[in-house]
């Protein structure tokens, strides 16, 4: 009975993995169950959070949204040095010398490093190929946004990576313009399921 969908996204992002599975759950409804879905944009939609707008049909930000950030990140600590300073040695055991890559009691190598930014690089490219495809842009062109910088909404409209600038009631009204809703739309909100734990913890 659900005629289309307004995703709400309001996030700095997070992990490679939980955006590329929310962005496949995303195409899967579009595709398989020929729903029309609109990402609403609040405060910040960046890095994994656009990476999963970028799975819906349309995108929408408010003018102040921060979104983009199309990029990958991986730090570590090497505090080698301190450990040194208070007379404590790290002592590693293991199979394989990259087992304890990134390791904090000890300096990277180069060869470490560049296996790392092997990996980054591929995830990245992930991360362009799906931007590229969600928003029907060159890859040259997405690369060429793709340095982890951030845009307001409206920056991003101008760069084509949003559709509309507008709000969540915007969106809804978006969505149902583009599933042939006519007259007010009705909105369902998914309900939290019952959680003894969480009425507990409250």
């Amino acid at each position: 009975s659900i005629k289309a969908i307004v995703l709400r996204i309001d996030s700095p992002g997070g992990g490679v993995v939980p955006s590329q599975e929310i962005h496949d759950a995303v195409l899967r409804v579009r595709n398989k169950s020929n729903k029309t879905v609109v990402a609403s944009m609040g405060t910040v939609a960046a890095s994994g959070g656009y990476y999963i707008a970028v799975a819906t049909d349309r995108i929408m930000a408010n003018s102040g949204t921060l979104t983009g950030s199309i990029g990958v990140i991986m730090e570590m600590a090497n505090v080698e040095g301190l450990l040194k300073k208070i007379g404590v040695e790290g002592i590693v055991v293991k199979s394989g010398k990259f087992k304890d890559i990134g390791s904090p009691i000890r300096k990277m190598s180069q060869e470490e490093q560049a296996l790392l930014q092997s990996v980054m690089d591929d995830v990245h490219k992930q991360f362009i190929d799906a931007v590229a495809e969600g928003r029907s842009l060159e890859v040259s062109t997405v690369q060429a946004l793709a340095d982890g910088r951030i845009f307001t909404g409206r920056q991003a409209k101008e760069v084509k990576l949003v559709d509309e600038l507008g709000n969540l009631d915007d969106a809804i009204q978006l969505a149902a313009d583009l599933a042939g809703i006519e007259g007010e739309p009705k909105v369902v909100e998914p309900r939290r399921r019952f959680s003894l734990r969480d009425l507990l913890e409250s």
